[in-house]
């Protein structure tokens, strides 16, 4: 436990950032899942929309820090080589 105010403070203050970066997480994680799913029933238009909703999930979290560039431009591409060899 901390004894200091501001340490106080820092404890809460993380633990509102580690909801918040869980939840952009959880939300970009969900959003490739759906794309994943739509791609392999071999739903063309579900996975272009999917497709799109998952690129600006990525996108957000890197915005946001919770994932790196790179990480992020790897996610794209693989997401768009997927959706690539559908068509």
């Amino acid at each position: 436990m901390p004894n200091i105010k501001s340490a106080e403070k820092r404890v809460s203050v993380i633990e509102k950032k580690t909801l918040r970066n869980n939840m952009i997480k959880s939300g970009y994680k969900s959003a490739v899942r759906k794309f994943n799913e739509s791609v392999e029933a071999g739903n063309k238009e579900e996975a272009n929309v999917n497709f799109k909703n998952a690129v600006k999930k990525v996108d957000q979290a890197c915005t946001k820090g919770v994932i790196k560039k790179n990480t992020a431009s790897r996610k794209k591409s693989n997401l768009a080589k997927k959706l690539n060899e559908m068509k």
